[in-house]
């Protein structure tokens, strides 16, 4: 195992810097997760990591060593891609056992490796068919574990389950997480999914732009995000955010800078029951219901501003009414409508 740090890491195309001289440390034994939108500049970092990118400027350690030149074989990661990249015409052990291709080991030694990968993936049934005979699931375990069976000093993941459905994809989150308390190998994953992020990371990297806008463990970027983004992009539904002009004259708010965004989220609002002490007292006409089982999402509209409250799963109110929410003090986050910087909470 081993740390990695990037510093000043920069990748240019032609005269394009889709990377901007990040900074990141990566402890021995971490699980860090690179999340952004599409174009972020997330999956770009993971491939300069593995040597599969160029770096255009800044310096990449690993562990105590520089590996700017270095080949991707001489770096000692392992990367596990989203389109699988197993072989069809292979078993699962000869798979598995393609990552020892180059090894010293006895073909003993190979063997023992192999059929311990695969207790541990659950796949010793599974290691003489091919993988035409396997679901999505197996398939990316065995994408895994030809990753694993080297004994590599960092696990890279680039987007592994966005193939999968969402019921394969929250099950291999819970197996990529055990398998990594288990291993405890430095890992860092990349992932446009926010949910994926928040459940799987130890610390979450924030992208946007080829920039890291803020990192952090999931409990704390959510609680304290540094910006619009951020706070938008960490939680789901996603955080409201009201122009404060639209809230003059509501209870609570003793200024409306019209250059301060007011953040609230979805779960903070409380509707038709009205709190004493609430620090933001407000109206808005229902437009839709989304039931979802155990929770309800209502959309609504407040002094023309798209607005979204959550009850409980056997709650709707009529589309075309008018609820009233409240918010408790410390729930609203405000931001700076120009920088989009966060100023704080109220």
């Amino acid at each position: 195992m081993a740390s990695i740090t990037l510093e000043k890491l920069v990748k240019r195309y032609d005269k394009v810097e889709a990377v901007h001289g990040i900074d990141l440390e990566i402890a021995d034994g971490e699980f860090v997760v690179l999340v952004g939108p599409s174009g972020c500049g997330k999956s770009t970092t993971l491939r300069m990591i593995a040597g599969l990118e160029e770096i255009s400027g800044g310096e990449l350690r690993i562990g105590d060593e520089i590996v700017n030149e270095r080949a991707p074989k001489q770096r000692n990661i392992a990367m596990v891609f989203q389109n699988y990249a197993i072989y069809p015409h292979m078993t699962v052990r000869e798979n598995i056992g393609f990552g020892l291709y180059t090894s010293s080991l006895s073909k003993d030694e190979k063997n023992a490796r192999i059929e311990e990968t695969g207790r541990i993936l659950g796949l010793t049934d599974y290691l003489d068919r091919r993988p035409a005979a396997l679901s999505g699931g197996q398939r990316q375990r065995v994408a895994i574990g030809r990753a694993m069976v080297r004994n590599p000093s960092a696990f890279l993941f680039d987007e592994p389950l966005s193939n999968l459905d969402a019921q394969l994809r929250a099950q291999m989150r819970i197996e990529i997480k055990k398998l990594h308390q288990d291993l405890k190998t430095t890992t860092v994953y990349v992932t446009h999914d926010q949910i994926e992020a928040m459940t799987m990371a130890d610390r979450i990297v924030v992208m946007k732009d080829g920039y890291i806008l803020q990192t952090g463990t999931p409990v704390d970027l959510y609680e304290n995000p540094a910006d619009v983004f951020t706070a938008r992009f960490i939680g789901t539904p996603s955080m409201n955010m009201i122009p404060m002009a639209a809230l003059a004259g509501k209870a609570g708010l003793p200024d409306h800078d019209p250059d301060i965004l007011v953040g609230v989220r979805p779960h903070d609002l409380i509707v038709n029951a009205p709190k004493e002490g609430a620090i933001l007292t407000i109206s808005g006409e229902v437009e839709a219901c989304e039931p979802l089982g155990p929770e309800t999402m209502v959309h609504m509209r407040i002094d023309g501003e798209p607005v979204i409250a959550t009850l409980p799963g056997n709650v709707a109110p009529q589309v075309g009414s008018v609820v009233v929410c409240s918010v408790e003090a410390g729930k609203l986050y405000l931001f700076d409508a120009k920088t989009e910087k966060g100023l704080g909470r109220k």
